[in-house]
This record gives C-alpha cells, sequence and structure tokens, in this order.
C-alpha cells in the first residue's frame, strides 16, 4: 500500500516535472499548491534529493528541482525510495526478503505465490511509467473534458 509520504513524495515529483527543464521551485510553494504540510514536505524532499530525483539550491531563485529528465525516472523508483520495497508481504519481495515465521513450504504457499503476481504486476505497471508519463495525466485529463464536462 502507497503510504502518505510515497503519495505526496509522487505529487512534489510530478510538481517539478510540470516546470520549465530546470526550474525550481520552493518547498513552501509546493507544498502550497500539493496541500502537503510543508514541515512532512521538507523531510520527503531531503529523501528524494539523498535518492539522487531532487536536486536543491539555496539562496535567492534556489529551491528544488529534478535532478535529471522526468522521463529518464521510474515512478517505481520514486515510491521505493520513500515507501520501501513494492511487495505487500516481506516473502514475495526482491530486495527485503524475509520468510514467514509460520510458512512450513514458501514453494507451495499459496499467498506468497499470489502475492509475487501482485508484486509483478505493481512493479510492471510502475517500472514502466516514468514520471514524465505521470506529470502528462493531467493534462490528458484536463484536455479529455471541457469545463462543462463535455468530450473536447
Amino acid at each position: 500500500m502507497l503510504t502518505n509520504k510515497g503519495k505526496y513524495g509522487l505529487k512534489a515529483m510530478v510538481h517539478l516535472a510540470r516546470l520549465t527543464p530546470g526550474g525550481m521551485a520552493q518547498s513552501a510553494e509546493i507544498a502550497a499548491a500539493e496541500t502537503i504540510s510543508k514541515k512532512f514536505l521538507d523531510a520527503i524532499l531531503l529523501d528524494l534529493r539523498n535518492a539522487g530525483f531532487v536536486r536543491s539550491k539555496k539562496g535567492p531563485g534556489g529551491g528544488y528541482g529534478l535532478a535529471k529528465p522526468a522521463a529518464e525516472i521510474p515512478v517505481g523508483s520514486i515510491i521505493r525510495a520513500l515507501d520501501g520495497p513494492l511487495a505487500p508481504i516481506a516473502c514475495a519481495s526482491r530486495t527485503a526478503y524475509q520468510p514467514c515465521d509460520d510458512c512450513h513450504d514458501l514453494t507451495a504457499c499459496a499467498v506468497r505465490l499470489t502475492m509475487l503476481e501482485v508484486r509483478d504486476a505493481m512493479a510492471g505497471v510502475l517500472d514502466a511509467l516514468s514520471l514524465a508519463d505521470m506529470a502528462a495525466k493531467i493534462d490528458d485529463a484536463r484536455g479529455a473534458t471541457s469545463p462543462t464536462g463535455a468530450a473536447g
């Protein structure tokens, strides 16, 4: 499940992706635009910077910007950096595998086998989707209908 940290991190990253290339935004601006607590957002942006997705600059004209083009940032990587593995349970994780205490045969565990499929499906979608693709969904959604709701 996506945590609030992951959700708000994605919202902040989409905000940055929609800036002009090389553009910067103050954390207060992002927090206000995306309805996120500034204190919480500052911690998220620090994690994103440490993971190499965001760059920061202090002083006039400073703020936060993408460290690389949005088209080169997989959404799955952002979520993993903020929330950890995509697997719904630890025994289905590729990077943080932990066996269950109550499992006697992990090769025949129906729960684990199902969660492996879930993990693979989630990773397939999120790793194929770039931050640029995610940001484009906003324009697609806004352009799909007119303000009256009729097809445009």
